[in-house]
């Protein structure tokens, strides 16, 4: 979260607050959780992910919500950008502010959708809503959306000299793009929807062909990110083999876009950097995997807080 005036003038604060809302986690600068929405009408038991809205009863978190191309389809993703910005303001204790959100698309759906989506997350002037048992009042005092991968290394171009491919591989997609002499080039980006969610599904495939059972998707995903988990021998093998193969697939579909590992150098950000890491074959000395989850959001900031600056403030 970022701190800025509306003019040099003004005296009160707009918060920058950039959201990552992706298909299996919403991150931002300092936060990470599951993109699961539930809705009670009563009151439920369980309230540590507890958001109250429009005096209906959101549990968030709890399961992975279905991938959506279009996720202006529901309200789901309205009340998980409120959930987001109140962890975001716990966190440096406020509960009243003025915010500018700062969001993103996959890189070729940008221009097709950003309106939409601005429209979507703007709708109300202001927001009143409990989260975690504090209440929150939020005034929307605007919104600009990037697109998501790029915005993961806008802080670090320099880096990108010679020929570069940039590939974002979220929950639900991966985005793939070159970064030429730090310029990215527009005409070179693409969406594939191949994101770690295929992998999860692939997983459950071969656990019931080849051994007859259901594993939780927890599980598959510790395996993901760690390589390892406590569970039989046997299962884990399943697990790491079908991981293998996912990730084997990754490449391949970077080779259909020209990847070679000889005349560039490949640069991996999102949650599916770790399965790189922990199921990838290739070369550690040209491949460059961004663990921060969370350097996508925090690079939406940033571009949102130099553009207000450029205009001259909010």
């Amino acid at each position: 979260m970022k701190m800025m005036k509306e003019n040099r003038f003004a005296k009160e604060e707009t918060m920058v607050i950039g959201i990552d809302h992706g298909y299996g986690n919403i991150k931002t600068a300092n936060t990470c959780f599951r993109t699961g929405v539930t809705r009670y009408d009563k009151e439920p038991r369980f309230q540590n992910n507890l958001l109250v809205y429009d005096e209906v009863y959101y549990q968030i978190g709890e399961e992975h919500k279905e991938f959506l191309a279009e996720k202006m389809l529901d309200e789901d993703y309205y009340i998980l950008t409120l959930a987001a910005i109140a962890r975001e303001l716990y966190l440096a204790g406020i509960y009243s502010a003025k915010v500018h959100l700062a969001a993103g698309f996959p890189l070729t759906w940008v221009s097709e959708q950003k309106e939409a989506f601005r429209s979507y997350l703007l709708k109300n002037k202001t927001a009143d809503f409990t989260f975690r048992g504090k209440q929150f009042h939020v005034e929307f005092a605007g919104a600009d959306i990037f697109p998501r991968g790029f915005a993961a290394v806008a802080d670090r171009l320099r880096m990108f000299k010679g020929i570069n491919m940039l590939a974002d591989i979220g929950n639900g997609t991966m985005n793939i793009m070159y970064i030429n002499d730090c310029r990215p080039v527009e005409k070179k980006c693409y969406t594939e929807k191949y994101g770690t969610n295929q992998c999860i599904l692939a997983v459950r495939e071969s656990m019931l062909k080849q051994l007859g059972t259901v594993v939780d998707d927890l599980v598959i995903e510790q395996v993901i990110r760690t390589g390892k988990a406590d569970i039989g021998e046997k299962y884990l093998r399943v697990v790491q083999e079908s991981a293998e193969k996912y990730t084997a697939e990754i490449f391949r579909k970077l080779r259909e876009h020209e990847y070679n590992p000889e005349l560039m150098r490949l640069y991996v950000v999102g949650g599916g950097g770790c399965m790189i890491e922990n199921f990838g074959k290739y070369d550690a000395d040209r491949v460059t995997v961004i663990n921060d989850i969370c350097a996508t959001a925090k690079g939406y900031e940033m571009l949102a807080a130099r553009k207000l600056r450029k205009n001259g403030g909010m």
